[in-house]
């Protein structure tokens, strides 16, 4: 079964409607279920300590929507990309995101 080749529009869309919203689930997990620190996240991730603040009281970050639900698939990959930023993990690439999060 071959895969289909990456699509930079398929990639766009997943960049400006969901992306926000995986990535807040990913900061939420760091700092509750790995006990990592919001300044020791936002370090890791080359943001703001007040950018990890927003994700965590969803003010930054869109839920992930009724578009993408939170299957056990895109729960796996947002686990291994929280392991991937706590150093647990090296092997996780946007692209397993986006085609995990692209499947219908």
């Amino acid at each position: 079964m071959s895969e289909s080749p990456c699509n930079i529009m398929k990639c766009d869309s997943l960049a400006r409607k969901y992306l926000p919203g995986i990535r807040a689930e990913m900061v939420y997990r760091l700092v509750n279920n790995k006990g990592m620190s919001q300044s020791d996240a936002a370090k890791r991730l080359g943001i703001t300590r007040a950018a990890i603040s927003q994700y965590m009281s969803k003010k930054r970050g869109a839920d992930i929507g009724a578009d993408i639900k939170l299957c056990s698939e895109i729960d796996a990959v947002i686990d291994r990309w929280a392991m991937a930023v706590a150093g647990e993990d090296d092997h996780i690439t946007l692209c397993d995101v986006c085609k995990c999060a692209m499947k219908k």
